[in-house]
């Protein structure tokens, strides 16, 4: 049985000539709104590490981000994805993914003497994500103690001049990482770094140049830490640039506060949990977000490490669901 054919449209009159033939000019061409693009990283898969046997193969990976629904991905810890852009590249375009960050961990408040070691530690990592297409580089903060031993490692409280060398560091680090490899930072307050509350983060922007830095809002390192995120958006707007879209069980965060536990082991309580069931609310921190009105990657992350093999799918599966039904 052969399908109807559909009627022909009425003829619509032509354009006098004077505009038919005149081309318009890229001004006058409306420009496309602002979007909130939603993506996942490794860390919703429960990967932390370049190789560990806990975690799922990058094929995996790749495979089931794809299936839930994401068009964008992060690169996690540099090793974990294949590190030659041309892999990477096929890998990511026959599962319709595009990359939108690398993530690095700096500790640039100890000063000049960890300059090297820390830019050969950025240039790969950026090196790669302007080879496959990424706009953008996280940049975390160092621990003050071990993630998963609870391990002291240095002060908890910065001096005077570590502030100096972390924010002045920073700026020299934005500034190169845009001149050589076009990225732009986006730094990332996280529990368990000198960056993570509302105090420090506050003092950390004020202290920073907006053309060189722009901030990272991870909803659930920053409600981990006590703080709003939306009034965060509301307050320095202009230095957002990036989302982690992320809540915490506030029942068991009570319980790390308690008791001091460090990051690593919180995750394993299930500190970071599947959305919408923890804090904060992500309708109205996307609804401040889209009131900006400029472009953002948001990207979800749920802490799992570790977790069983079979346990991310699904949950990537209902936040996308769930996401959708906030708008983006």
């Amino acid at each position: 049985m052969t399908s109807p054919q559909p009627s022909s449209p009425s003829p619509q009159p032509s354009p006098p000539s004077s505009l038919a033939s005149r081309p318009s000019s890229p001004s006058s061409r409306p420009s496309p709104p602002p979007r909130i693009r939603i993506g996942s990283a490794p860390d919703s898969w429960g990967v932390w590490f370049p190789d560990d046997p806990r975690q799922v193969p990058w094929q995996r990976f790749l495979d089931e981000v794809s299936g839930a629904g994401y068009e964008w991905i992060e690169l996690g810890p540099y090793g974990y994805l294949p590190t030659d852009p041309a892999v990477l590249t096929e890998e990511t375009a026959r599962r319709g993914l595009r990359v939108s960050a690398g993530t690095v961990f700096t500790s640039l408040h100890h000063g000049p003497d960890v300059w090297d070691r820390t830019w050969a530690h950025v240039a790969e990592n950026a090196a790669l994500a302007q080879a496959v297409g990424a706009r953008h580089l996280v940049v975390i903060p160092s621990f003050w103690r071990d993630d998963r031993t609870g391990e002291v490692l240095e002060d908890r409280t910065l001096t005077a001049d570590q502030w100096r060398d972390l924010t002045g560091l920073t700026e020299r680090l934005g500034r190169e990482v845009r001149e050589r490899y076009g990225l732009r930072i986006v730094v990332h307050p996280h529990a368990d770094t000198h960056v993570d509350d509302e105090e420090s983060v506050a003092r950390f922007l004020d202290a920073t140049d907006p053309e060189a830095v722009s901030l990272c809002l991870d909803t659930g390192h920053y409600a981990y830490a006590g703080g709003d995120s939306v009034k965060l958006i509301e307050t320095y707007g202009e230095r957002i640039g990036y989302l982690h879209l992320k809540q915490v069980d506030p029942e068991i965060l009570a319980g790390v506060v308690a008791g001091g536990v460090p990051f690593g082991p919180a995750v394993a309580r299930g500190v970071m949990c599947e959305p919408p069931s923890g804090v904060p609310a992500l309708e109205p921190v996307l609804a401040a977000a889209a009131a900006l009105d400029v472009d953002l990657f948001a990207i979800v992350e749920q802490d799992m490490y570790p977790c069983e093999a079979d346990v991310p799918y699904p949950i990537a599966l209902r936040t996308r669901r769930f996401l959708r039904s906030c708008g983006v």
